[in-house]
């Protein structure tokens, strides 16, 4: 069983969001990355999915989105993206997704020996600056989102599990410095945790990055040139 990562697919089957106009890099990708999907992944391999799947604004215009993940090889985790408008409740979700899909909300769920879980985050303070009250709210609620979902990944973690976490935003600043999502990692042993959100050349460029004994992976798909990322391969 081998494990991928990849992100901010920002598909557009049912809305005009052509992602050409970023760059070259994004000519084609849902292409590319099909391709190369079809070339890596078997029936019993997990691929996860750290957000911003769909540009859809309504959960109906994101499903063909979804269906098209749903046609390749594998088991899929995925969570929420910043650009996931179309996101509806938990259940509304479930209730349209085809089998070996998993959305992941605030809850963890169990694959073979690798336990996943997962929630958004938000934008992790730069040094020095001073976040505004809101800011500081929202980050306090996705703080205790993760935690809820991490509380979940725990309790189902047998001896030998290793738990990979899944967050849509960076949890770190440009310093990769802590930031309660690190700690969070921290206090419940997370092996691995992979990350999106960050785009173009000017962007952050550890892909992979060792902080604390955990292995952190930015996994945008124009960052992985529209290639799935190995995180694992065991058997």
């Amino acid at each position: 069983m081998k494990v991928f990562a990849i992100s901010d697919l920002h598909l557009s089957s049912r809305s005009e969001k052509p992602m050409d106009v970023f760059g070259m890099v994004w000519e084609n990708h849902w292409d590319e990355i099909r391709t190369d999907w079809r070339q890596k992944v078997t029936a019993e391999d997990v691929v996860v999915i750290a957000g911003d799947i769909s540009w859809g604004m309504r959960l109906e215009e994101a499903v063909p989105d979804l269906d098209e993940i749903a046609e390749l090889p594998g088991r899929k985790v995925f969570i929420r993206g910043n650009h996931d408008y179309w996101w509806a409740s938990y259940k509304k979700i479930n209730a349209v997704l085809k089998p070996d899909m998993y959305c992941i909300q605030n809850n963890a769920v169990r694959l073979g020996r690798y336990v996943f879980c997962g929630s958004r985050g938000w934008t992790v303070p730069e040094q020095g600056a001073v976040s505004t009250p809101e800011n500081a709210k929202l980050l306090e609620r996705e703080r205790g989102r993760m935690e809820l979902a991490l509380t979940a990944a725990d309790g189902m973690r047998k001896e030998g599990d290793r738990l990979i976490a899944l967050i849509h935003y960076p949890p770190f600043n440009a310093r990769f410095e802590g930031s309660v999502f690190t700690e969070l990692f921290a206090k419940y042993r997370v092996d691995t945790v992979i990350y999106g959100h960050l785009h173009g050349e000017t962007s952050r460029v550890r892909m992979e990055y060792d902080k604390g004994g955990i292995r952190y992976y930015l996994t945008s798909c124009d960052k992985l040139g529209n290639r799935l990322k190995l995180i694992y391969d065991e058997d």
